[in-house]
């Protein structure tokens, strides 16, 4: 537990001050961050302050390594030499030099990148900077090195700016708040329904966290020489794979013309970054330790 759960009802009382403190440094501590040229999505969460970074980037290189560990019994994690993989390590060789941009943690993260063949239309990027690509989503729709280097800038994102960071201890203040609101409003008779309506909460910020990693992926992308225009074309592709059953990585991300207007609206911030990138530079794949 984060913030351990007292007994009775005085200790809930002195655990409330902690609480509105939380809450009240999260807005006040999240002021914009300087003015410069890309992207500015502001600073992040002191909400995320609550879980200790090591702890998480622990948990998620363990969860990465049992992932690993799964994908090659079952012989669907392609090995290094695979031309996917090589080319991945590529794209991401270019992205990552300018991850500590947006997190100086990222400087020290031991940078792993692993395609497994699997249909989902998935990708993801852990804390510490354990990345994973599916062949349903690289394969499956057909994607370019440029809307690979979108997929890859947006789920990096998500590690730099902790969110997963960030939403555990959001559940872990709504899992406080409805213990504490369920003790005083019934000795724990209504417990059940406020962390109910704390759960359903906690979607926006989903949606929020999605939008965001999406402007810092343009970002990252065109600082690496990647087109961000590819946004825009990895959507539409989405969008019509979207036409059956909605594939994994949509199911908490913003609608795909949502998106696609909100990529073309920020796109004159970032152009100038791709225009001005060398993309002829050398660069060495990103292999595991």
């Amino acid at each position: 537990m984060i913030l351990p759960k007292r007994q009775g009802t005085t200790a809930h009382w002195l655990a409330l001050p902690a609480l509105v403190c939380a809450l009240v440094c999260a807005f006040a501590c999240n002021a914009p961050a300087a003015e410069g040229e890309g992207i500015n999505v502001g600073k992040p969460s002191a909400l995320r302050q609550l879980v200790p970074a090591d702890q998480i980037e622990r948990q998620a290189n363990t969860e990465y390594v049992g992932l690993k560990r799964s994908a090659n019994a079952q012989r669907a994690l392609a090995p290094d030499d695979h031309p996917e993989v090589q080319r991945l390590r590529a794209i991401a060789a270019r992205i990552v030099p300018f991850a500590s941009r947006f997190n100086a943690r990222a400087a020290q993260w031991q940078w792993e990148i692993n395609l497994i063949g699997s249909k989902q239309i998935n990708a993801f990027c852990m804390p510490g900077g354990k990345i994973v690509f599916f062949t349903g989503l690289l394969n499956g729709l057909k994607l370019s090195d440029d809307e690979a280097a979108a997929v890859m800038g947006h789920e990096i994102a998500h590690a730099l700016r902790e969110h997963a960071r960030e939403r555990m201890a959001k559940n872990e203040l709504t899992s406080l708040g409805a213990n504490l609101l369920g003790q005083l409003l019934g000795n724990g008779k209504y417990t059940d329904a406020f962390q109910a309506g704390g759960n359903l909460l906690s979607l926006s910020f989903s949606r929020e966290d999605e939008s965001e990693a999406d402007l810092v992926g343009l970002d990252l992308a065109a600082r690496a020489g990647y087109d961000p225009r590819a946004g825009v074309t990895l959507w539409e592709k989405m969008a019509a794979a979207n036409r059956g059953a909605p594939p994994q990585w949509l199911s908490t991300h913003p609608s795909g013309p949502s998106r696609i207007r909100d990529i073309e609206q920020h796109l004159p911030e970032v152009l100038p970054l791709y225009e001005k990138a060398s993309t002829n530079r050398p660069q060495q794949p990103i292999s595991p330790p």
